[in-house]
């Protein structure tokens, strides 16, 4: 990590055409300005981790056992199977 002092007014250009600039400064923290172009996404770090952690857990396989207990309908991974009672009858030949 490169860590830098800036003051107000001062800015930082990163390769690609990005630009920091401090915009203030106070006790409570410091205010910056980014202009980038249009095709950089920029996130706040908080924002890229809650994204991050909730595509995991939306990717992470079901809890079967906890759906039940809420009484949540619980589907099958196992392909469905015709009972043979069921099955048609064959045609007889001709």
């Amino acid at each position: 990590m490169l860590i830098l002092g800036r003051r107000e007014g001062d800015s930082i250009i990163i390769d690609g055409g990005i630009r920091i600039v401090v915009v203030s400064c106070d006790r409570g923290g410091v205010r910056i300005g980014i202009d980038a172009p249009s095709h950089v996404k920029i996130l706040r770090g908080e924002i890229a981790d809650q994204v991050k952690s909730e595509n995991e857990r939306a990717a992470a396989p079901m809890a079967t056992e906890w759906l039940a207990a809420l009484g949540a309908p619980v589907l099958s991974t196992a392909p469905a199977t015709t009972p043979a009672h069921d099955a048609p009858a064959p045609e007889p030949d001709a």
